[in-house]
């Protein structure tokens, strides 16, 4: 999460927590129907905005494209990705007898990843196996 979304986050807590507190107040110094009623246009009011931050969600541009990755695989059996690979395999008739490897850890996915040539594989995270050849065992 970056800083900005954890400062919003902040501010949403404490927003809502300064409207039970003020409901709390309402219900204490007014009485019960008022501090319903304000309690359902508040609530109607929270609905909307939520309906609205779900659609800007959907609508707006990927994460994957916002933070500048890229992948691309141009070759014969070429694999690329914009995240970290546990295991690619390219080869024919490779046998498989061990799970996949953990990719290793790496500080970010930023940048881009491009395969090219036949059986290419590139990422912009990390790579924890790759098979590339035909009739291997793993």
């Amino acid at each position: 999460m970056t800083g900005q979304a954890r400062i919003v986050v902040w501010l949403l807590a404490v927003l809502c927590g300064l409207a039970a507190v003020g409901l709390g107040v309402i219900a204490a110094v007014a009485d019960l129907d008022t501090a319903g009623q304000v309690a359902s246009v508040a609530g109607s009011v929270a609905g909307l905005v939520g309906v609205a931050l779900s659609c800007y969600t959907l609508l707006r541009p990927s994460a994957a494209g916002s933070h500048g990755t890229a992948a691309t695989a141009a070759g014969a059996r070429s694999v690329a990705a914009g995240g970290s690979i546990g295991r690619a395999v390219t080869g024919d008739r490779v046998t498989l007898t061990t799970p996949p490897a953990a990719p290793p850890a790496t500080a970010g996915t930023s940048g881009s990843a491009q395969a090219t040539g036949e059986r290419g594989i590139a990422a912009t995270g990390g790579i924890g196996e790759a098979i590339t050849g035909d009739e291997a065992r793993a």
